[in-house]
């Protein structure tokens, strides 16, 4: 999955993010940014490539915050844990005093936690203040959202590892008419192209218009 992640100006970010996914760093890191930027993507590559070695989970937090604390169970035993939405459940005392035990946990057994939030751990609502320093403390990367030029670029990739072209003129038809954040755009193109599967068309713009109802 880190295959189809076009880093662009997050190379630093994606370069971490790969080394502690292979092993080669320990310890906690914190990845921040807004809706669409790729935290999801990036954290379930992290997930996706340390579990070809070990044990790794991908905790999505704002699905299971409902189900209380005791997700958590289990988690200490894990080689890589990725927390996303992470602050869903911070300013929750609860939550906080489990997650502060993983935390201590993945730093004894030297193992790998990646939390990823909209803001830094600087700037939330921390109820236990030594969770918050420890999270302060850990490296903290902001992803930036993709300009239009990265935007293109990271839906041609997709589309090739699909196994198809994305032609300029299509892209753009779409960034014209649809909200341009990478999540409605990826979603998009995955149904554009099982259409186009399925009727053993090519990407034009009027197939996409059929497909998508104008």
């Amino acid at each position: 999955m880190f295959e189809s992640f076009l880093a662009a100006r997050n190379q630093e970010t994606v370069e971490h993010a790969a080394r502690l996914a292979g092993g080669e760093l320990r310890g906690a890191a914190w990845i921040c940014g807004p809706p669409g930027a790729g935290k999801t993507h990036l954290l379930q590559a992290i997930c996706a490539r340390a579990g070809q070695a070990g044990r790794a989970s991908y905790v999505p937090l704002t699905e299971l915050a409902t189900l209380g604390v005791g997700v958590l169970e289990g988690l200490t035993q894990v080689d890589c844990i990725c927390f996303d939405d992470l602050d869903r459940v911070i300013g929750e005392l609860d939550w906080e005093h489990a997650l502060f035990g993983v935390l201590r946990e993945v730093e004894e057994r030297g193992s790998r936690l990646v939390a990823a939030a909209k803001a830094p751990p600087a700037l939330l609502p921390w109820k236990l203040p030594d969770l918050g320093s420890r999270f302060t403390a850990v490296a903290v990367f902001q992803l930036r959202l993709l300009d239009e030029a990265e935007q293109r670029e990271a839906l041609q990739l997709r589309a090739r590892l699909r196994g198809f072209e994305l032609p300029d003129e299509t892209f753009q038809w779409l960034q014209r008419r649809f909200p341009r954040d990478m999540r409605t755009l990826y979603k998009l193109l995955d149904t554009l192209d099982e259409a186009a599967l399925v009727a053993q068309r090519r990407l034009t713009i009027p197939f996409i218009r059929s497909v998508l109802r104008e």
